[in-house]
């Protein structure tokens, strides 16, 4: 018989759970098995890139070549070695290899380095790169990446910055002057941004920098650098000025249609209606029944924003001859240095993973419809 029987039984009351433990324990089960399936996501997204980045092993073949016409270069420069034993050339050529292969670690097979790699990647070990150098000549992925993260970070930052803001703001005046002329030129103007931003990139430096010739083509400082720090600052902003435009105008229409149509649907909502009625002013509406509602949407695409700024852009950068994270994605894949590939996408991939674990309790904080691990309930 249970203990409840007993209890029943002896005229007692049944024992009560208490709330805040019962909440207590779904909320860490929900946590537990939410970071669970997380990473073995991430593990399986890592471990898809670093097959797709060495070709499942292909690119061992082309690096094994690329180290025999190495050295066959440095046999062909030098003119000793035209006067050895063809014997004792072609030993100290295998030798040469051997350990060239050895060092690169092409002496073991790939799918024992693939996880070898990944569990590396997991723990944040980067390790080295294979060819590509930091600006003081480290092979590094660490020092490569903090290289190349600053240049990014500024032009993706001011962008994507003055995208989400200008947009909501924006989009949210919009919604007040629905049918207006303003809002029927955004809609009007919303399909310029199926174009990237590297094609209005091409036209602004086709316009201010070979015709006007107010601003400079690319790069990131003029050459030579100021000596001063505000004058090297002022020249770094001056060649953000292009790329920046470039993110922006190919985004800020259509990013404002897609706003000023959220919020038309949320203020089209009984409870707005019922608002109005009460005579509450326009701002006061739109900070408790639009705005409110929408906060957990708003976050999200914000903290996705945030996520972003480390991708960086490869054309974009290319085009503009940026140093950052795009240029190094794309000078990476172009040397098959497999080690920055996954470097850039592991931590990419734990960004992303923490951002989208905190937003569920974000969303329970800012949203009092939202508990944590209620769904089966």
């Amino acid at each position: 018989m249970s203990s409840e029987a007993h209890a029943l039984q002896a005229g007692g009351d049944v024992p009560e759970q208490n709330p805040l433990v019962g909440t207590l324990t779904r909320v860490a089960k929900y946590t537990g098995v939410r970071f669970v399936i997380l990473i073995l996501t991430v593990v399986v997204g890592v471990y898809l890139t670093i097959l797709i980045a060495n070709m499942g092993g292909y690119v061992d073949s082309i690096i094994r070549g690329q180290i025999r016409e190495n050295i066959a270069l440095v046999i062909q420069n030098d003119p000793n070695f035209k006067t050895l034993d063809p014997s004792v050339r072609a030993a100290w050529i295998a030798e040469q290899v051997t350990l060239e292969e050895s060092r690169l670690g092409l002496d073991q097979p790939f799918v024992i380095r693939s996880f070898r790699f990944l569990f590396k990647a997991m723990v944040l070990d980067l390790g080295r790169a294979q060819l590509m150098t930091s600006d003081e000549g480290s092979r590094e992925v660490r020092l490569i990446i903090q290289e190349r993260l600053g240049p990014t970070l500024l032009i993706m930052g001011v962008a994507n910055f003055i995208l989400f803001f200008g947009s909501v703001f924006a989009a949210l005046a919009l919604s007040r002057k629905y049918g207006s002329f303003l809002d029927r030129l955004v809609i009007a103007l919303s399909p310029s941004s199926s174009a990237p931003s590297w094609f209005y990139g091409i036209f602004l430096i086709l316009i201010f920098a070979a015709v006007l010739r107010i601003l400079p083509f690319n790069g990131m400082v003029d050459s030579p650098p100021p000596e001063t720090k505000l004058g090297y600052t002022l020249s770094v902003l001056k060649h953000a000025i292009l790329p920046v435009s470039a993110i922006v105008i190919a985004n800020i229409f259509l990013g404002i249609y897609n706003w000023r149509t959220f919020f038309l649907v949320y203020s089209s909502e009984d409870y707005v209606d019922m608002a109005k009625a009460k005579g509450l002013s326009d701002r006061a509406i739109e900070r408790r029944y639009i705005l409110r509602p929408t906060l957990p949407t708003i976050i999200t695409n914000f903290s996705l924003t945030l996520i972003a700024l480390w991708t960086g852009s490869i054309i974009l950068e290319t085009v503009f001859i940026w140093p950052g994270l795009g240029r190094t994605y794309y000078t990476a894949i172009g040397l098959y240095d497999t080690a920055v590939i996954v470097g850039l996408t592991i931590i990419y991939a734990y960004m992303l993973v923490l951002t989208v674990f905190l937003l569920d309790f974000v969303y329970a904080l800012v949203d009092p419809r939202v508990k944590i691990g209620a769904g089966s309930s």
